[in-house]
């Protein structure tokens, strides 16, 4: 388990259950999610290789291929990482300078809809 004890983490709390999730990229398509995953962002795989924390091989053949930034909830993280394995998908922790605690709450505060405007406070 110490590729998500390396990936930048997100502690989120809904009413009274708390759930740590991992930030990794991966070109798995969502179909091979674990239903807590959940995509932060989409682009070229050429574009989110850049938020690795390792570098990212980018075979020609691959370049064009979609790329995503997902949350693993840690429970999950020994089935996910199997699951991509299993389907020969690229699966790297993100780089904790490039996506950040901070990154990760604005775009998951983006991935759940809400305007600028109604996000609480932070030490609220």
């Amino acid at each position: 388990m110490t590729m998500a004890l390396l990936a930048p983490t997100i502690t989120v709390t809904i009413g009274r259950q708390t759930r740590v999730y991992h930030a990794f990229i991966t070109t798995a398509p969502a179909s091979y999610d674990a239903p807590s995953t959940l995509t932060l962002h989409t682009a070229s795989l050429a574009d989110v290789a850049g938020l690795a924390a390792d570098p990212v091989r980018l075979e020609l053949a691959r370049r064009q291929r979609s790329g995503r930034l997902v949350l693993v909830e840690t429970t999950q993280f020994v089935w996910q990482r199997a699951r991509y394995r299993e389907g020969r998908y690229l699966f790297a922790a993100a780089d904790p300078m490039l996506v950040g605690l901070n990154t990760l709450q604005h775009w998951l505060w983006q991935r759940i809809g809400l305007p600028l405007a109604a996000k609480p406070h932070a030490n609220a």
